[in-house]
């Protein structure tokens, strides 16, 4: 497995609120956390990278050799439903910490399949022979609309609401937390990202840098041509490919 991550506060933002972490096993098994903060330069932060910190702590003392798929599923959602309970009674306890939250997409991998579970707006990207695909579902007031057919996805690119979540972690004691589960091979590439990345990059850019320079540090290339095209937001780019 090979494991490369850039992060990058862009150009606008005068903090990074953007957390995350990845890892291997000895078995070859990766793993990628990422969180995206909200509530504040100092509530952001600290949702992000206490979310990071305790879903990873769970995902490596938890992780053993040849769980099963519902036992590596179990133990993504407890990872990060033990994470929400921990940012929010932080949030309760400290009335400057009120409101603050984060996205979270967490992932593992093997030679044949993904793992993801995520709650927010945070995304994992499967890239492969058949190109580029989105693997998770938007937690996003747009993609409601979207869903409802109020709205295209060419205009929910450009509508004025796109940042609202309707998931976070951390914003209600409890959080429901979506998995999905891909059958993967040598050619698989998992990539997981902030909206930092996918609000000024497209897919078919993702694809197209990755497909350029897969034996190059590509991260650091996403992050640069988010910046390139406004870097409105905190950048964060981990991609595992087997």
């Amino acid at each position: 497995m090979r494991i490369i991550a850039r992060t990058d506060p862009g150009k606008v933002r005068s903090s990074n609120q953007d957390s995350y972490a990845a890892g291997e096993f000895r078995n070859g098994v990766a793993w990628a956390v990422v969180c995206d903060g909200m509530g504040g330069s100092v509530g952001g932060n600290i949702a992000s990278s206490t979310a990071v910190r305790s879903i990873s702590e769970r995902i490596t003392t938890a992780y053993r050799e040849n769980m099963t798929p519902s036992s590596i599923r179990n133990l993504l959602v407890t990872s990060i439903t033990n994470a929400n309970f921990e940012i929010f009674d932080m949030a309760v306890a400290n009335p400057e910490l009120q409101g603050m939250g984060t996205t979270v997409v967490a992932a593992v991998m093997d030679q044949n399949a993904i793992y993801v579970a995520h709650a927010g707006d945070s995304r994992a990207y499967l890239l492969g022979r058949d190109g580029i695909r989105q693997i998770t579902t938007d937690h996003s007031l747009v993609q409601k609309m979207i869903e409802n057919g109020e709205i295209t996805e060419a205009e929910a690119a450009r509508h004025p609401s796109k940042n609202l979540i309707t998931r976070a972690l951390g914003v209600d004691e409890n959080v429901r937390v979506d998995f999905t589960e891909e059958a993967s091979d040598e050619t698989s590439m998992l990539l997981l990202c902030t909206d930092g990345l996918t609000n000024f990059v497209t897919d078919q850019e993702i694809l197209a840098t990755v497909q350029k320079g897969r034996h190059t540090d590509f991260a650091s290339t996403l992050v640069d041509l988010a910046n390139e095209h406004g870097g409105g937001d905190n950048i964060t780019v981990v991609a595992v490919e087997g």
